[in-house]
This record gives C-alpha cells, sequence and structure tokens, in this order.
C-alpha cells in the first residue's frame, strides 16, 4: 500500500489509505481518524468522482488520486440563471407592462430607458394613485413619464410636502397637469431650497401656497438663474424692493421671464412711447400682470389700433397709465364695438370718439347695457341729445358712474344749489365728486361768502386751494377755465408707507368708476 497526498482534503489530521489500484477507478477507501482522546476509529465510506483529480491535472503519473462524484450531478448545487436568461426575462416583464399600458390607453413610446416597475400590479397602484390625484389618461399621455415615479418614494413625500406647506388638495390636479416634473423632485434637495428662497424675496409665508399655486413650474428653476436676474432688474429700473414681495405674489410668472428677451424689450417700448421708466416701474408694482402681454402679438398692434382710432400720439402714455390692460386685450374689436354703440345712441363722431378713449381708456371695456342706462338717465334729467354728447365728451365717466349716486347728486344740483343744467354740460365732471366730502360743504361756504362761481372753480381743486380761494375777495377768472386731467406726475410720486404685498387676486375691473 501506498499513501498518497490528497490535495482535496483540507483536514491534516485525516489520512487516505487505499490498495494499489489503476487510476479512474472509484475507490472504497478509509480514513484513518487520528484524535487524542481515541484512537483506533475508523470511518469507513465511499465516494465516487469520477474525472475529478485532486493532487494532479494530469492523469498520466501514477501519483494522481482522482475522486469520482455519482454520474449526472455537473451544475454547482447553488444554480443561478446567466445574464442572457436574466435579460430575457426583464425584456418579457416590460412587455407585460407595456401590453398593460396598451390597455388601458397609455402610449409607452416614451418609457424606453426609463426604469419601471417589473409587474404590471406594481404598474396598475402607479396609474391608480395617479387617477385618485384626478389625473386623465390624456394627462398621462402628455407626460407618460411620471409613472417612473414610484408611489411611495416619489410621489408622495411630494404631495405630503406641498400639503406641509398650505397648498390645497383641491389645486393638485390643475398643479400636476401644469408641473408634473415636480413628482420627480426630492423634497430636501430641490423643494425646500426653492420655498427658502422665495421667502427670502419677501414673499410670505402664507402667500406661498397661492404663490406655488398660480406657477408651479417655479418649483424648477435654479435659485441664481433666471429667478435672480429678474429680480434684479426690476429693482433697478425702479421697483421699490419692499414691494418685490407684493409684486411676485400677485405675479409669480416673472420669476419665469428673461430680461433680454421679455422684460427689457417691454419696459423699453413704453419708454419710446413716452412713459417715463419710473413710471413704468410704478405700473409694474400696481399691475404686475402686464408684463405678460406679448410685446410683438399683443402691445404693439393694440397701439397701432389706438392711432387708428383717431388717438393722438402724444396721448398714449396718458392712456396707457391710466388703464394698462388696454394694451393686453383683444382691442380692435372693442374699439370698433363701443364706437358704433355711441355713434348710435348719441351720433358721436370719430373725431369725439378717441377724445373719449384719451379721457377714459376704461370705456373701451364697458359693457352696453350700463352705458345704455347712463345715456338714457341723462335723457331723462331733461339734457337734450347734443348736450348728452357734449358731456360724455368732455367727460366720459358719466357713462360708468354709479348711477345712484348721480341721481343724488343731481337732486341736491336742482334742488339746493339751484342752477342751470348748461353748468352741468360745461362742468359733467361734478358727477365725480363725492357730494357729503365735497360738493356739500363746498357750496355752503362759496353761498355764505356770496361768491357765483362756475362748477369748475368750485369744486376742481384740492382743499387746502380751495380754502386759499375762499379768503378771495373776487374770483380770479383765469382759474374758472380748469378741466380735471390726468397728471403723468402723480404716477411717480413716491409710495406711502402702505404696501401691496398682502395676496390678492387682481380684481376685474368693475363697470362702475
Amino acid at each position: 500500500m501506498k499513501i498518497r497526498n490528497c490535495a482535496g482534503i483540507t483536514n491534516p489530521s485525516f489520512l487516505l489509505v487505499h490498495p494499489e489500484s489503476p487510476a479512474l477507478h472509484c475507490h472504497k477507501f478509509q480514513l484513518i481518524l487520528s484524535n487524542k482522546r481515541r484512537t483506533g476509529l475508523f470511518a469507513r465510506f465511499q465516494h465516487s468522482a469520477p474525472a475529478r483529480t485532486f493532487a494532479s491535472t494530469s492523469v498520466s503519473k501514477p501519483d494522481t488520486v482522482q475522486l469520482c462524484r455519482k454520474h449526472g450531478s455537473s451544475s454547482s448545487l447553488y444554480g443561478r440563471p446567466s445574464l442572457v436568461e436574466m435579460k430575457n426575462e426583464r425584456i418579457a416583464n416590460r412587455a407585460k407592462v407595456y401590453e398593460f399600458l396598451r390597455g388601458l390607453g397609455i402610449v409607452p413610446d416614451e418609457l424606453d430607458g426609463l426604469e419601471l416597475p417589473v409587474t404590471v400590479e406594481v404598474m396598475r397602484e402607479r396609474v391608480d394613485f395617479l387617477h385618485k390625484l384626478g389625473l386623465t389618461i390624456e394627462d398621462i399621455n402628455n407626460y407618460p413619464l411620471v409613472l417612473g415615479c414610484s408611489v411611495k418614494k416619489n410621489m408622495i413625500p411630494v404631495l405630503d410636502y406641498l400639503g406641509r406647506l398650505g397648498v390645497r388638495k383641491s389645486t393638485f390636479t390643475e398643479f400636476l397637469r401644469r408641473y408634473p416634473q415636480v413628482l420627480h423632485a426630492s423634497v430636501v434637495v430641490d423643494l425646500a431650497p426653492v420655498v427658502k428662497y422665495l421667502q427670502g424675496l419677501d414673499i410670505k409665508p402664507n402667500d406661498i401656497p397661492r404663490v406655488l399655486e398660480r406657477y408651479p413650474e417655479v418649483l424648477g428653476f435654479k435659485l441664481e438663474g433666471t429667478m435672480s436676474t429678474s429680480v434684479a432688474y426690476l429693482v433697478g429700473i425702479g421697483v421699490a424692493r419692499r414691494e418685490i414681495g407684493g409684486v411676485l405674489t400677485r405675479y409669480p410668472e416673472i420669476l419665469g421671464m428673461r430680461v433680454g428677451r421679455v422684460i427689457k424689450p417691454f419696459v423699453e417700448y413704453l419708454e419710446g412711447l413716452g412713459i417715463p421708466r419710473l413710471a413704468v416701474a410704478r405700473l409694474i408694482e400696481k399691475r404686475p400682470h402686464i408684463l405678460g402681454f406679448e410685446l410683438q402679438e399683443r402691445v404693439k398692434p393694440n397701439v397701432e389700433s389706438l392711432l387708428e382710432f383717431e388717438v393722438r400720439k402724444e396721448a398714449l402714455p396718458s392712456i396707457i397709465a391710466q388703464y394698462p390692460e388696454i394694451i393686453g386685450i383683444d382691442l380692435k374689436p372693442k374699439l370698433l364695438g363701443q364706437q358704433n354703440l355711441l355713434q348710435s345712441l348719441i351720433g358721436l363722431s370719430t373725431e369725439d370718439f378717441g377724445s373719449v378713449v384719451e379721457k377714459m381708456p376704461l370705456v373701451v371695456s364697458l359693457s352696453n347695457s350700463p352705458m345704455i342706462k347712463h345715456v338714457n338717465f341723462l335723457k331723462d334729467c331733461g339734457f337734450s341729445l347734443q348736450q348728452v354728447r357734449e358731456m360724455v365728451v368732455g367727460c366720459p365717466h358719466v357713462l360708468a358712474l354709479n348711477l345712484d349716486i348721480m341721481k343724488l347728486s343731481f337732486d341736491y344740483f336742482q334742488l339746493e344749489m339751484q342752477r342751470p343744467l348748461e353748468d352741468l354740460v360745461a362742468f359733467p365732471a361734478f358727477f365725480t365728486y363725492g357730494l357729503e366730502s365735497t360738493i356739500k360743504p363746498r357750496h355752503k361756504m362759496v353761498a355764505k361768502k356770496g361768491f357765483k362761481c362756475s362748477l369748475s372753480w368750485l369744486l376742481n381743486c384740492s382743499d387746502e386751494k380751495f380754502k386759499e380761494r375762499m379768503c378771495y375777495d373776487t374770483i380770479e377768472m383765469e382759474e374758472m377755465e380748469t378741466m380735471p386731467s390726468f397728471d403723468m406726475n402723480s404716477l411717480m410720486e413716491p409710495r406711502g408707507d402702505e404696501s401691496d404685498s398682502e395676496y390678492e387676486e387682481d380684481s376685474d375691473d368693475d363697470e362702475q368708476v
């Protein structure tokens, strides 16, 4: 017998003993277990391992020991699929998911390359969750990449964060339709820094939800990109720094406007019409949405329309300053409609219509019914058609004032002041003054002094100027010819301590001035 080394046995206390026999045969062999406590104990077992070598890779050497396994066990005990098998399985699973989506009417073409759920059940969970948020199949098709968002890892954390900010759940559907990319965002990395930046622009925490609801796209902007440059430009042209928060609250779309392409050309165009830059800044403070008017498609054509309807070029700054919306609406049809209405009601000429627009640009947005009622009221007061026309041209506001207040003022004019109707024809702006605050107290003071004056001299001045006039012994005739008009300088006066930073939706212009 020979004792041979066996590289396949790791315990040095085992000795392999077997009789000489040809290699490549299965042998019975004995392991003699040497143990300090128990000696002479033999473990006998059989082991078949064809073609497996422990000591050498060559069968030609006589010192080679081969252990044979049972025929037929060629694979490992812990088998796993190959890379090709795994790839084929993924392709098959994705095909099932695509088939499920197509069955719902969702086009999955844009989802190639996007990590999607392995099973149809998980994809069904995502689609159902989006449906609960109010999104339709059409909404999903508009942005199919939303299907790559996990319900638990992406959607729920983002929606919870928006809810904690105060964004109303009733607005979630429209919010996600406008900016579905928010579901891909990280609350900590992407959303929270933007919210903190908005608060740094003096947008109050209570206003943040309304800003996000109105302009959800702001959550995707870079902090040092368009947002910072647009704010810096507005401050540079004269928008008060303390007003920035209110401006952005009412019209957050400014944060997404490029200075060179949108804001600067708009400001420079208004300057070119004759509106001082500081006056433009004040208009933006009061009506920030005017920056959203398309310059080429809307603003410039509207200015051309005003000139076509006999508005003087030098009157354009005053018109825009009084009613900025006039350059942002579909103007030409409104001008044509109002001109035809006034021509049929009071015989207003084309030239006079241009004058009416200059004095009260809001006339283009008045509805027909109030205008007809006001014209009938004046006729009922005893004015002839020609006199009504003169009054409308002299003070177009008589077409838009509160009728009940106009009736009270007219009654006082007739019963207490006892003046002829011609005085109102000469100064129709009488109806624009407060009866209790201005007309009554001034009339009593003039009557006490025994003065005989025009309505213009009586009313068309400040309280300080009127007190000064009460010190006169006689009335200076040149002061009696003044008529009220818009003063551009009043627009550029410093703002008071009050700020417009509180959130308020821009209300539609009332039909009554």
